[in-house]
């Protein structure tokens, strides 16, 4: 698979955190991600600041409220699988950063492999809630709940991609900081 060069420019037009060099497939995927996370915080920022100037002249639009809610759901799930590419989650590291070579790529493959399980299960549960949950719809908006449980199957699907790509680039037996370099 080719790879697609970072920009290397330090310009503070970057709206975008560059993340590590990965296959196009990858890299557009992950561009995608981003671009519909910047998006969704836009649009909340000017559904926000429209309710502020409401409540200021004594009106209040739930709806507006609902919306957000409705979107910080999808860019919290969504924004989890952007960052599981950069591998920029949370981690305990204690036992697994004393390991060197063979045994380290051996560690990360394990602890991708358990990712992908349960990410696995997450989306299996995910869209079980979403069929279940049609039935039900948001007092406001008057939308199916559905939509606001549909992050959950999404974002794992997503982060099975790149947890998936990153087994691929242990297998060919890159380490830790030749996958993750910016």
């Amino acid at each position: 698979m080719s790879t697609v060069e970072p920009c290397i420019t330090d310009s503070p037009r970057e709206l975008l955190p560059r993340g590590p060099v990965q296959a196009w497939p990858i890299h557009m995927l992950a561009r995608l991600i981003d671009w519909a996370l910047v998006c969704a915080a836009a649009v909340m920022v000017v559904l926000v600041f429209f309710n502020v100037c409401a409540h200021a002249v004594g009106h209040d639009l739930s709806a507006t409220t609902e919306a957000c809610e409705l979107l910080m759901v999808w860019v919290s799930f969504i924004g989890g699988a952007s960052i599981i590419r950069t591998s920029g989650h949370m981690t305990i590291t204690e036992f697994i950063d004393k390991l060197e070579g063979k045994a380290r790529l051996v560690a990360d493959f394990f602890v991708q492999v358990v990712a992908f399980v349960v990410l696995g299960i997450l989306f299996w549960y995910g869209l079980i809630i979403v069929d279940n949950s049609w039935g039900s719809i948001l007092t406001v908006l008057n939308i199916p709940m559905a939509y606001q449980y549909m992050p959950l199957p999404i974002a794992s699907v997503v982060s099975m991609i790149f947890v998936a790509y990153d087994l691929y680039q242990i297998l060919r037996g890159k380490t830790r900081e030749e996958r993750y370099v910016e």
